[in-house]
């Protein structure tokens, strides 16, 4: 089977959505629940996929521009049923549940069409495919993940001056404000910083970041202009939930891993075993290879469709989906991972968590 029809599942949240709004009725549930119970079950049944590519097949696999092309196709489908929500709430009868599941679901889809494709975007080195990244960022109001995702988190994981490592009994619920709010501040230093090296004053049009509060700010209004209060806090609403996706990831990734402090502001260089990684071949599909993190962080100029299989990367116990529903019940997960990250300490001499 060519490898990238190992990827089609990528569009499997979508699909299903649109097919939920044509159906309407209970369909509109079906997202949530192939989310967090089919896939995390069909996951617990099926073997784990720990091979890699050949060395010999990885220079084809890079160049082959049709992995590239599945990452571009997320954009019109996120905005086409970003349109058919928006054009369903201008005049909705549904009741308020499921209302409810179809904004949850368009959150679920932002959250992996969207920010998730943007992540993988936003690595990249040519400027079309920044534009895209913040074309899907756009949604969830989370441009500047942009900035401080590639110039703070890869730079700073798994250490406290990162907002997006969650530290050592940390319950998810407090770490998605702190994650928010820290990233969003981060951000706005980052940006000052990089256009001091450039001579360029913080407070001015070369400012990304004001650019972003411009652009969705517009993205609010143009949707209360054409479609109405309700339609516009309806897609406000879905953005949110696209949020939490992305930080209950990023609470599973990196939750209690540290790395040494060498000296004073300075750490050791990000390993395999700084990253949470998963080899269950479905999340891994649907999510475009996001749960082979480890490997992304040890060489984030990866592809997606290269990323590798590590003996030294630290394994959830459950796949990504599994585990952002068991980290919503902070008991269950302390109790499973607080043993794996100390048993990773001694393995490796990390600082106390």
């Amino acid at each position: 089977m060519p490898k990238t029809l190992h990827y089609f599942p990528g569009f499997f949240f979508p699909l299903l959505l649109f097919v939920s709004i044509c159906l309407k009725s209970s369909w509109l549930w079906s997202v949530p629940l192939a989310g967090f119970l089919f896939i995390p079950l069909m996951e617990h049944l099926m073997p784990r996929a720990r091979t890699n590519p050949k060395p010999s097949e990885e220079p084809v696999l890079r160049q082959n521009k049709v992995f590239d092309f599945l990452l571009y196709a997320n954009v019109p489908l996120v905005y086409l049923l970003i349109f058919l929500t928006a054009r369903h709430f201008m005049d909705s009868e549904l009741p308020w549940y499921l209302a409810l599941a179809w904004l949850i679901s368009l959150g679920m889809v932002l959250g992996v069409n969207g920010i998730n494709v943007a992540h993988e975007l936003g690595h990249r080195k040519e400027k079309a495919h920044h534009v895209l990244a913040l074309v899907l960022l756009l949604p969830s109001f989370y441009n500047h993940f942009f900035i401080e995702h590639n110039h703070g988190h890869h730079r700073w994981v798994s250490t406290d001056r990162d907002p997006a490592s969650a530290r050592f009994n940390e319950p998810l619920y407090l770490f998605w404000l702190r994650s928010m709010l820290g990233t969003w501040f981060s951000a706005w230093r980052i940006e000052a910083q990089l256009l001091q090296k450039q001579g360029k004053p913080s407070v001015s049009l070369h400012n990304r970041m004001l650019h972003y509060v411009v652009l969705q700010l517009g993205y609010v209004l143009f949707l209360y202009l054409v479609f109405g209060p309700v339609p516009a806090a309806a897609l406000v609403f879905a953005g949110l939930v696209g949020i939490l996706m992305l930080e209950t990831v990023n609470y599973i990734e990196h939750y209690g891993l540290r790395r040494k402090e060498t000296a004073p502001g300075r750490y050791e260089p990000v390993q395999p075993w700084h990253s949470w990684n998963s080899d269950h071949a479905l999340g891994r599909f649907v999510l475009f290879e996001l749960p082979r993190h480890s490997d992304h962080h040890y060489r984030a100029s990866r592809k997606y469709q290269i990323l590798r299989h590590r003996d030294d990367a630290p394994a959830l116990p459950l796949g990504y989906p599994g585990s952002m529903l068991l980290a919503m019940f902070p008991p269950l997960w302390f109790r499973l991972m607080n043993p794996r990250v100390k048993a990773l300490e001694l393995e490796h001499q990390q600082p106390q968590a």
